[in-house]
């Protein structure tokens, strides 16, 4: 556990007593300066000073480990704090009681079996200057009745919700009671831990379901009226109270409008969270907007990803705080530093919840303090985050990582080598940012004109046109490292070995797969389409053999020329290898524009008739054979490695061109590497077909370690 740092512990909170001296993991210290900016102002809540106006706001970042913030959970949340922010809300939805049921791994308030995790998590966030909260809840009809101890779900009304898909008992009076107490119980936890705060979950939890006539049916003195409806959170709250007293925050994450789908108006919102205010049941609330009982609920409202507008709710939280007149806290794709200082400085909300940003960049809060905010790696809203293998980012392969790797890459304790990468897309950019980064002579080829590889073809059609920020980043990232790029060059392999390299990366990407047992030479590639190579008329078909983003791009784009599209999936759903989020953005814009898909059916064989093209089908499930008549047929099955360089190279290579997994998985230095040659590595789609994480990650894992 890392000793205090130049801090210490007055009743206005932490403070930052001194420069703050280098940490183990080499992070730079910003400048220090007194700032303007708004973002950079403290914020005091009670007794409570909170450092700046950025935190991190509740989530599951799946580090848990049996329901306990273990060492990887608190080494992710420290790496925040060490970069700069002010507060860390951790834990969402962190259970309070046994029929809350672990379903998306959230943490387990319970039980006293967590404060010991808490106290070693708070004593070390403290020691980085950052103020420490948990969200505590319980899940109500939002929990899994064959979970966990597969107990039923309960609410105050038996209503089901559309996305968990459970049927609640109908809460009485003792359940009422034992909830009651059961967050008491956990707030108490939280205080013995020596956390600074707490907020409850109003929306679509538990308090929230009480909250809501659209869930809560009830006749009885917790049903009907708006004050009825609110008599549990009140009881809720009050017992908290109780139990942690008046100077441990209390804040709440409340529903400022339930939107289009929702049956609580933003003027009833605010009435309910004037009446919590009178009570004194909060110092703070949390703001969100919408729904989140479907899938599209929490996708569009209550997690917006790439797609939507930056910060799309800011007005309406806004307005809230205006009438509610206790501090607001919000997070909804506030993506970068501008969105949330206008945020700030416009006084609509008092502390701007950069979560996915920080994801992207932990140490956004350093590079803005000094003077660095064209160095924060941006969040794209790609949503790779919210995969079942969060917290991971698309294009920060550390995050989620911090045992193994590092934020701040370390230059080499030994001497400067020679690297040479071969191939400049995603996985190429990211091996010369690593290599340039520990110090050493970096020289990257790229074929073509440009770099990004299969990001510029992806970053095309009607959403997906911030996915470029990953290159563009990674563009300036080299040009400040002074990389040498060399565009338009193509590489054979003695053109290679006459650079004299140490080491040489051979990130060529691949070529598109077209396996099939008849035609393959018929058809077009979603490459061809997405780059513009060909010219698309009449009938369409699009054949999905991976379930990402390629096929649907090119019917969107086949789509959008005015052409009939038949679109066609080996899987059960549209964009199954994706995200939740992405399969609804694509949903959606399938139906915008007329395409309807159909499943579960593998291309056999295109043959040419009556001067068209005729694809044969069978159904994976009924074994029927179909055949649709078209004048294009795109198929989209991934890419097969291009590699001839690679193999032609291996003879001459240290290692035999041969990648140790154990070391590239704990990002140590490669073993057994012979005296002559030098060391070669082939990552990202030069190896298999993957998504744009994969090959940033192999990237990282091998020349971290150079």
């Amino acid at each position: 556990m890392p000793a205090a740092r130049g801090r210490i512990r007055s009743r206005e909170g932490w403070c930052l007593a001194e420069i703050r001296q280098e940490t183990e993991m080499n992070t730079p210290q910003p400048t220090t300066i007194i700032s303007k900016d708004p973002l950079l102002q403290p914020l005091r809540i009670k007794g409570l000073t909170l450092r700046n106006r950025i935190m991190s706001t509740s989530h599951a970042c799946g580090l848990e480990v049996g329901g306990m913030p273990d060492e990887a959970y608190q080494r992710y949340h420290e790496e925040k704090a060490r970069g700069g922010l002010a507060l860390s809300m951790f834990g969402g939805s962190s259970n309070v009681d046994i029929d809350s049921p672990n379903i998306f791994r959230q943490l387990n308030v319970g039980t006293d079996a967590i404060i010991p995790h808490f106290q070693r998590f708070s004593e070390r966030m403290h020691a980085e200057g950052a103020a420490l909260m948990c969200q505590i809840s319980h899940l109500g009809r939002r929990g899994d009745p064959y979970a966990g101890d597969r107990l039923t779900t309960i609410g105050p009304s038996p209503v089901r919700e559309t996305l968990h898909r459970s049927i609640p008992k109908e809460m009485d009076e003792h359940d009422i009671d034992r909830v009651v107490n059961a967050y008491a119980l956990a707030a108490r936890r939280c205080k013995e831990g020596g956390l600074d705060g707490i907020e409850t979950l109003a929306g679509g939890h538990l308090i929230g379901q009480f909250l809501s006539p659209a869930t809560n049916r009830r006749t009885d003195r917790f049903g009907g009226s708006l004050e009825n409806r609110l008599r549990f959170a009140l009881m809720v709250h009050e017992a908290i109270r109780r139990a942690v007293g008046d100077d441990f925050l209390v804040g709440m994450r409340f529903v400022v409008d339930e939107g289009p789908d929702g049956a609580m108006s933003f003027e009833e919102c605010i009435k309910a969270a004037l009446i919590l205010k009178d009570a004194g049941a909060v110092d703070f609330f949390n703001a969100i907007y919408g729904t989140m009982d479907t899938t599209r609920a929490l996708a569009e409202e209550n997690m917006p990803g790439m797609g939507s507008p930056l910060a799309p709710w800011v007005r309406p939280v806004g307005a809230f705080r205006q009438e509610v007149g206790l501090p607001v806290f919000h997070a909804a794709r506030i993506a970068d530093a501008a969105s949330a200082r206008y945020a700030v400085s416009e006084g609509m909300l008092d502390m701007a919840g950069m979560t996915r940003a920080q994801i992207a960049d932990p140490h956004l809060v350093n590079k803005l303090a000094s003077g660095r905010e064209a160095e924060i790696r941006p969040c794209v809203g790609a949503t790779h985050c919210q995969s079942p293998y969060r917290p991971s980012c698309l294009h920060n392969v550390a995050t989620g990582r911090e045992m193994t790797l590092r934020h701040t890459i370390r230059r080499t304790d030994g001497p400067a080598r020679k690297v040479v990468i071969v191939g400049g897309g995603p996985a190429g950019l990211e091996a010369a940012r690593v290599s340039a980064e520990r110090g050493h002579q970096v020289l990257l080829y790229e074929a073509g004109s440009e770099l990004g590889g299969q990001i510029r073809v992806g970053a095309t059609g009607s959403w997906r046109r911030d996915l470029i920020g990953i290159v563009e980043w990674r563009e300036a990232e080299l040009a400040r490292l002074g990389v040498a790029v060399h565009t338009n060059s193509y590489m054979e392999g003695e053109d290679i070995v006459a650079l004299e390299p140490d080491v040489v990366v051979m990130a060529t990407g691949g070529l598109p797969l077209m396996d099939l047992s008849e035609g393959g030479d018929l058809c077009l590639n979603s490459w061809d389409v997405l780059t513009g190579q060909v010219r698309l008329q009449g009938d369409v078909l699009v054949y999905d053999g991976t379930g990402r983003h390629p096929g649907p791009l090119a019917a969107e784009l086949a789509r959008e020329a005015g052409l009939d599209v038949a679109f066609v999936s080996i899987d059960a759903q549209l964009s199954e290898e994706l995200t939740y989020a992405e399969r609804l953005r694509w949903k959606k814009r399938f139906l915008q524009l007329g395409v309807r898909p159909v499943f579960e059916s593998r291309l056999l064989s295109v043959q040419r008739h009556d001067n068209r093209l005729l694809a044969r089908f069978v159904n994976e499930i009924s074994r029927e054979l179909t055949e649709i008549s078209v004048d294009h047929v795109i198929v989209e099955q991934g890419s097969i490695p291009m590699d001839d360089v690679y193999f032609s190279l291996r003879g001459r290579a240290s290692n035999d061109g041969v990648s140790d997994l154990q070391a590239m998985v704990h990002a140590t230095r490669q073993p057994g590497l012979r005296a002559e040659g030098f060391e070669l590595h082939r990552i990202g789609d030069a190896v298999s077909s993957r998504n744009i994480h994969a090959a940033m990650l192999d990237a990282m894992r091998i020349c971290v370690a150079l």
